[in-house]
């Protein structure tokens, strides 16, 4: 018999519980929970709308403190940043970066991270955060993995014991962890996926979400978001979107991309969801970190974005910059004194030079900690930069400098980035 998650005890402070959604069975079919009394205040405050496209800016009104949008969240799998520390991440000017459940609910546990204060207490983080509900990994642990409509048995890469994700279970861990949004507990499939497992997880997730909504302690601290799921299966993710808006939840994510498929079905997929999501709450398009798919996803009408790749690039030598990437262990920078990008203003770029870090690059870990500083940087940098081309009402004349800067003559930009753009009214012409 599998062994659950560790228990979290009920948190301190004398925090209200809301009154018990009411679910209700309709024709064998769990119903949609029904809100008790009126609403807390919408989570998302919209400032700015491009009068071409669907690119939006405002802020996330969170406990913490409110986050500018459209962000870039940096990823903390188990309560940091690889190569940098909540300190150095708050200083680049990051309001919210990401925890993840599974890793953090298997170790070192959600006891011990609820009596250190929270997750916020635990990493010394004064900023938001969101957690992740540990359905990714049932892809990316596929093979420890095996999902019923209890929930997701996971064989445990630490000891081998075998471990139930239920989606009360991760939204007790993430009650306990206290982030401020939350992530429902979502059956998750691979994007290249095809066939009957993609609908089966897309109901699996409607039916998965209203567990989630009923096992929520802390709903108006802790804010809940629903995941759309469906594949590349416009029918299904339609589905899913009509299903899941019913809810009443604060924000919505568009799941289950950004996972090796082809980029024209990618942003069809992305905009399929954006069309048919209230233009009021907040879009979270999970995974993506690609400069040129953060740009585009904006003016598809995307809110919120993580991904790992800044930070992993770094690990690989790779910087990122406004022209593509710099390959920094490559012996053209041996004798090159140059900062990575001479307009960024991030600690690396003000100290160090390309020399320097091509030198310590294949040794020393340190010059892998400056590369993932500038990293994190730029995608901050870039998303600051669409906020302002926003609020100043030239986001389409920001997106084709960036498409020029990025790939040079317009010939170069991938088809798949200019047919998307055009069907928001953006051309590169």
């Amino acid at each position: 018999m599998a062994a659950a998650l560790p228990p979290v005890t009920a948190t301190s402070g004398g925090t209200r519980r809301r009154p018990e959604a009411q679910i209700t069975w309709e024709s064998g079919k769990m119903a949609a929970p029904r809100a008790a009394g009126p609403g807390p205040a919408p989570l998302l405050r919209i400032t700015a709308e491009c009068g071409r496209s669907r690119a939006r800016a405002g802020e996330l009104r969170l406990p913490h403190g409110p986050v500018p949008c459209p962000v870039f969240m940096p990823v903390g799998t188990r309560g940091t940043a690889k190569g940098v520390t909540a300190a150095q991440l708050a200083a680049l000017g990051c309001r919210i970066c990401l925890g993840n459940t599974y890793h953090l609910g298997t170790r070192p546990g959600p006891e011990l991270v609820q009596r250190a204060g929270g997750l916020h207490g635990f990493m010394d983080w004064p900023h938001n955060l969101l957690t992740d509900s540990g359905g990714f990994q049932m892809v990316s642990l596929v093979e420890l993995s095996q999902v019923t409509e209890e929930g997701v048995r996971f064989r445990s890469p630490y000891g081998g014991e075998e471990i139930l994700l239920s989606p009360e279970k991760s939204i007790e861990i993430q009650n306990a962890l206290g982030a401020d949004i939350m992530m429902q507990l979502d059956d998750v499939v691979s994007s290249t996926t095809t066939g009957p497992r993609v609908e089966e997880a897309m109901h699996r997730s409607v039916r998965w979400l209203d567990r989630c909504i009923a096992a929520n302690r802390r709903p108006e601290q802790q804010k809940l978001f629903a995941i759309i799921q469906g594949g590349l299966d416009p029918a299904l993710r339609t589905k899913c979107l009509e299903e899941m808006t019913r809810r009443d939840v604060p924000g919505f994510a568009i799941g289950g991309l950004s996972g090796g498929e082809e980029k024209d079905r990618f942003w069809r997929m992305v905009k399929l969801s954006t069309d048919r999501l209230p233009r009021d709450k907040p879009r979270y398009l999970m995974g993506v970190g690609y400069a040129t798919d953060l740009v585009v996803c904006v003016a598809l009408g995307c809110d919120m974005f993580d991904c790992v790749f800044p930070t992993r690039t770094a690990r690989f030598g790779s910087a990122l910059v406004p022209w593509g990437s710099l390959q920094l262990k490559n012996k053209q920078f041996a004798k090159d004194f140059r900062p990575i990008d001479e307009n960024c203003d991030c600690p690396t770029c003000q100290r160090h030079n390309r020399a320097y870090l091509h030198a310590l690059i294949r040794s020393e870990t340190a010059a892998l900690h400056h590369l993932t500083i500038h990293n994190i940087a730029y995608q901050l940098n870039l998303m600051g930069s669409i906020r302002e081309s926003i609020l100043a009402q030239r986001f389409p004349e920001f997106v084709r400098e960036f498409m020029s800067t990025m790939y040079g003559a317009r010939e170069r930009v991938p088809a798949w980035v200019v047919e998307a753009l055009a069907t928001v009214g953006i051309t590169l012409d």
